[in-house]
């Protein structure tokens, strides 16, 4: 139609491109993730306050509290460091 005509086997070429690109992609989101403490496995904890000691375990209610504190102390800093970076 075009005068035009692509030869034959130049898709393959196409997808790998696509692939190399998405493998970049994930390698740079995964790092802006740990980078980031994305990966948290006490996230579960962030959910509790004081008031839920009764549904849970002593030891789940003592490392709730644990990880709140630390949550609100890295907050503080996260902050602190915003804050003297924008002075």
């Amino acid at each position: 139609m075009f005068g035009y005509e692509l030869q034959d086997g130049w898709t393959i070429y196409i997808w790998l491109i696509s692939g190399a690109m998405i493998l970049v992609a994930v390698v740079f989101w995964l790092r802006w993730a740990a980078n980031n403490e994305q990966f948290d496995e006490d996230i579960k904890y962030l959910v509790f306050d004081e008031n839920d000691e009764d549904k849970m375990t002593p030891e789940d209610f003592k490392k709730s509290q644990e990880v709140n504190a630390y949550q609100v102390k890295r907050r503080q800093e996260l902050l602190a460091k915003e804050a003297a970076k924008n002075t």
